[in-house]
Protein backbone atom coordinates (compact mmCIF):
# COMPACT_ATOMS: atom_id res chain seq x y z
CA UNK A 1 0.00 0.00 0.00
CA UNK A 2 1.29 3.48 -0.77
CA UNK A 3 0.92 7.00 0.59
CA UNK A 4 2.83 10.16 -0.30
CA UNK A 5 5.83 10.04 2.00
CA UNK A 6 9.23 11.46 2.84
CA UNK A 7 12.10 9.31 4.05
CA UNK A 8 15.20 10.35 5.96
CA UNK A 9 17.83 7.63 5.76
CA UNK A 10 19.76 6.44 8.77
CA UNK A 11 23.49 7.04 9.01
CA UNK A 12 24.42 3.46 8.19
CA UNK A 13 22.37 0.38 8.99
CA UNK A 14 19.26 1.58 10.86
CA UNK A 15 18.76 0.50 14.46
CA UNK A 16 15.02 0.91 13.93
CA UNK A 17 12.54 3.45 12.58
CA UNK A 18 10.96 6.72 13.69
CA UNK A 19 7.64 7.38 11.94
CA UNK A 20 5.78 10.66 12.50
CA UNK A 21 2.18 11.55 11.58
CA UNK A 22 1.12 15.15 10.97
CA UNK A 23 -1.87 17.04 12.33
CA UNK A 24 -5.08 17.93 10.56
CA UNK A 25 -4.64 20.10 7.49
CA UNK A 26 -0.88 19.58 7.21
CA UNK A 27 1.14 17.07 5.16
CA UNK A 28 4.23 14.88 5.15
CA UNK A 29 6.53 17.92 5.18
CA UNK A 30 5.19 19.40 8.43
CA UNK A 31 6.91 17.18 10.99
CA UNK A 32 9.80 16.10 8.78
CA UNK A 33 12.27 18.48 10.53
CA UNK A 34 11.46 16.79 13.84
CA UNK A 35 13.12 13.59 12.64
CA UNK A 36 16.53 15.22 13.04
CA UNK A 37 15.39 17.04 16.19
CA UNK A 38 14.48 13.74 17.85
CA UNK A 39 17.17 11.55 16.27
CA UNK A 40 20.15 13.84 15.57
CA UNK A 41 22.59 10.93 15.26
CA UNK A 42 20.39 9.35 12.59
CA UNK A 43 20.36 5.94 14.20
CA UNK A 44 16.88 5.37 12.83
CA UNK A 45 15.19 5.37 9.46
CA UNK A 46 12.92 8.42 9.56
CA UNK A 47 9.59 8.58 7.75
CA UNK A 48 6.57 10.85 7.43
CA UNK A 49 3.41 10.25 5.42
CA UNK A 50 0.50 12.30 4.14
CA UNK A 51 -3.01 11.65 5.39
CA UNK A 52 -5.21 10.07 2.69
CA UNK A 53 -8.18 12.47 2.93
CA UNK A 54 -8.57 15.92 1.37
CA UNK A 55 -11.27 17.79 3.29
CA UNK A 56 -12.27 21.38 4.07
CA UNK A 57 -10.71 23.72 5.03
CA UNK A 58 -7.77 22.19 3.12
CA UNK A 59 -4.68 20.09 3.55
CA UNK A 60 -4.51 16.40 4.37
CA UNK A 61 -6.54 14.63 7.04
CA UNK A 62 -6.50 11.18 8.62
CA UNK A 63 -10.23 10.92 9.42
CA UNK A 64 -13.43 12.96 9.40
CA UNK A 65 -14.00 15.07 12.52
CA UNK A 66 -17.48 14.91 13.99
CA UNK A 67 -16.72 15.29 17.68
CA UNK A 68 -13.42 15.70 19.51
CA UNK A 69 -12.34 12.37 20.97
CA UNK A 70 -14.70 10.34 18.77
CA UNK A 71 -13.46 10.05 15.16
CA UNK A 72 -15.92 9.20 12.41
CA UNK A 73 -15.87 5.36 12.42
CA UNK A 74 -15.99 4.79 8.65
CA UNK A 75 -13.10 7.10 7.75
CA UNK A 76 -11.12 6.12 10.87
CA UNK A 77 -11.21 2.37 10.21
CA UNK A 78 -10.49 2.82 6.50
CA UNK A 79 -7.49 5.01 7.24
CA UNK A 80 -6.18 2.65 9.91
CA UNK A 81 -6.24 -0.21 7.41
CA UNK A 82 -4.57 1.88 4.71
CA UNK A 83 -1.90 3.43 6.91
CA UNK A 84 -1.27 0.18 8.75
CA UNK A 85 -0.55 -1.49 5.43
CA UNK A 86 1.74 1.37 4.38
CA UNK A 87 3.65 1.15 7.67
CA UNK A 88 4.01 -2.63 7.50
CA UNK A 89 5.29 -2.42 3.92
CA UNK A 90 7.73 0.37 4.78
CA UNK A 91 9.28 -1.56 7.66
CA UNK A 92 9.43 -4.81 5.68
CA UNK A 93 11.08 -3.06 2.72
CA UNK A 94 13.86 -1.78 4.98
CA UNK A 95 14.19 -4.97 7.03
CA UNK A 96 13.07 -3.33 10.28
CA UNK A 97 10.99 -5.43 12.69
CA UNK A 98 7.81 -3.65 13.87
CA UNK A 99 8.99 -3.90 17.48
CA UNK A 100 11.91 -1.60 16.58
CA UNK A 101 9.67 1.19 15.29
CA UNK A 102 8.84 4.29 17.32
CA UNK A 103 5.56 5.90 16.23
CA UNK A 104 4.73 9.52 16.93
CA UNK A 105 2.44 12.34 15.93
CA UNK A 106 0.82 15.68 16.65
CA UNK A 107 -2.94 16.28 17.06
CA UNK A 108 -4.70 13.99 14.53
CA UNK A 109 -1.31 12.37 14.05
CA UNK A 110 -1.17 11.55 17.75
CA UNK A 111 -4.56 9.86 17.40
CA UNK A 112 -3.16 7.78 14.55
CA UNK A 113 -0.12 6.97 16.69
CA UNK A 114 -2.37 5.54 19.38
CA UNK A 115 -4.48 3.69 16.80
CA UNK A 116 -1.53 2.05 15.03
CA UNK A 117 0.46 1.42 18.20
CA UNK A 118 -2.30 0.25 20.53
CA UNK A 119 -4.86 -1.29 18.18
CA UNK A 120 -5.64 -4.88 19.11
CA UNK A 121 -4.56 -6.35 15.77
CA UNK A 122 -1.44 -4.21 15.34
CA UNK A 123 2.18 -5.24 16.07
CA UNK A 124 3.65 -3.88 19.27
CA UNK A 125 6.06 -0.96 18.59
CA UNK A 126 9.19 0.12 20.47
CA UNK A 127 7.39 3.18 21.80
CA UNK A 128 4.74 5.83 21.17
CA UNK A 129 5.10 9.61 21.18
CA UNK A 130 1.73 11.42 21.33
CA UNK A 131 1.63 15.23 21.26
CA UNK A 132 -1.67 17.07 21.79
CA UNK A 133 -3.89 14.12 20.95
CA UNK A 134 -6.26 11.56 22.47
CA UNK A 135 -6.90 7.83 22.54
CA UNK A 136 -9.72 7.39 20.00
CA UNK A 137 -13.13 6.26 21.12
CA UNK A 138 -14.53 4.41 18.11
CA UNK A 139 -16.87 1.44 17.86
CA UNK A 140 -14.86 -1.60 16.79
CA UNK A 141 -11.52 -0.21 17.99
CA UNK A 142 -10.00 -2.11 20.91
CA UNK A 143 -6.74 -1.54 22.77
CA UNK A 144 -4.15 -4.27 22.99
CA UNK A 145 -2.24 -5.17 26.15
CA UNK A 146 0.28 -2.40 26.95
CA UNK A 147 2.34 -3.61 29.91
CA UNK A 148 5.80 -2.07 29.76
CA UNK A 149 5.17 -0.16 26.51
CA UNK A 150 7.03 3.19 26.58
CA UNK A 151 4.64 6.08 25.84
CA UNK A 152 5.57 9.78 25.91
CA UNK A 153 2.64 12.21 26.07
CA UNK A 154 2.90 15.99 25.73
CA UNK A 155 -0.01 18.43 25.94
CA UNK A 156 -0.59 22.16 26.31
CA UNK A 157 -2.41 23.14 29.48
CA UNK A 158 -4.29 25.85 27.56
CA UNK A 159 -5.01 23.84 24.41
CA UNK A 160 -8.31 25.19 22.95
CA UNK A 161 -8.51 22.54 20.22
CA UNK A 162 -7.96 19.27 22.09
CA UNK A 163 -8.31 20.07 25.78
CA UNK A 164 -5.58 18.98 28.16
CA UNK A 165 -8.06 16.62 29.83
CA UNK A 166 -7.65 14.31 26.81
CA UNK A 167 -3.92 14.05 27.46
CA UNK A 168 -4.54 13.46 31.16
CA UNK A 169 -7.12 10.78 30.35
CA UNK A 170 -4.65 9.03 28.03
CA UNK A 171 -2.06 9.05 30.80
CA UNK A 172 -4.57 7.51 33.23
CA UNK A 173 -5.74 4.82 30.79
CA UNK A 174 -2.22 3.79 29.83
CA UNK A 175 -0.88 3.90 33.37
CA UNK A 176 -3.68 1.56 34.45
CA UNK A 177 -2.78 -0.68 31.51
CA UNK A 178 0.80 -0.95 32.76
CA UNK A 179 2.50 1.23 30.13
CA UNK A 180 5.69 3.12 31.00
CA UNK A 181 4.24 6.63 30.65
CA UNK A 182 6.16 9.89 30.46
CA UNK A 183 3.74 12.84 30.71
CA UNK A 184 4.45 16.55 30.33
CA UNK A 185 2.08 19.51 30.41
CA UNK A 186 3.33 22.78 28.99
CA UNK A 187 1.85 26.27 29.56
CA UNK A 188 0.82 26.72 25.94
CA UNK A 189 -2.01 26.18 23.45
CA UNK A 190 -2.27 23.62 20.62
CA UNK A 191 1.40 23.34 19.79
CA UNK A 192 4.60 21.35 20.31
CA UNK A 193 6.77 22.46 23.20
CA UNK A 194 10.42 22.85 22.06
CA UNK A 195 11.57 22.21 25.63
CA UNK A 196 9.83 18.83 25.64
CA UNK A 197 11.45 17.99 22.31
CA UNK A 198 14.82 18.33 24.02
CA UNK A 199 13.77 15.81 26.63
CA UNK A 200 12.38 13.50 23.97
CA UNK A 201 15.74 13.25 22.21
CA UNK A 202 17.02 11.20 25.10
CA UNK A 203 13.75 9.26 25.25
CA UNK A 204 14.02 8.30 21.57
CA UNK A 205 17.73 7.49 21.83
CA UNK A 206 17.09 5.17 24.77
CA UNK A 207 14.57 3.22 22.70
CA UNK A 208 16.36 3.23 19.35
CA UNK A 209 16.99 -0.35 18.37
CA UNK A 210 15.31 -1.74 21.48
CA UNK A 211 12.24 -3.91 21.81
CA UNK A 212 9.46 -2.81 24.15
CA UNK A 213 8.94 -5.28 26.99
CA UNK A 214 5.91 -7.50 26.68
CA UNK A 215 3.91 -8.09 29.86
CA UNK A 216 1.60 -11.16 31.87
CA UNK A 217 7.33 21.42 11.83
CA UNK A 218 8.86 22.03 13.27
CA UNK A 219 7.27 23.32 16.48
CA UNK A 220 6.29 26.63 14.86
CA UNK A 221 4.47 24.98 11.97
CA UNK A 222 2.65 22.54 14.19
CA UNK A 223 1.62 25.42 16.43
CA UNK A 224 -0.47 26.81 13.56
CA UNK A 225 -2.65 23.68 13.34
CA UNK A 226 -5.46 24.97 15.53
CA UNK A 227 -8.20 22.88 14.00
CA UNK A 228 -10.28 20.20 15.72
CA UNK A 229 -8.74 16.75 15.54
Amino acid sequence: MSLPQRLRPADGEPDGALVLFHGRGADEHDLFPLLDELDPDRRLLGATARGPLSLPPGGAHWYVVRRIGFPDPESFHATCALVGGWLDDLLAEHGIPPERAILGGFSQGAVMTYALGLGKDRPRPAGLLALSGFIPQVEGFELQEATGLPVAIGHGTYDPVIGVEFGRDARAVLTRAGADVTFRESPMAHAIDPAFLGELRGWVNARAGTTARSGPTAPGRAARSRRPA
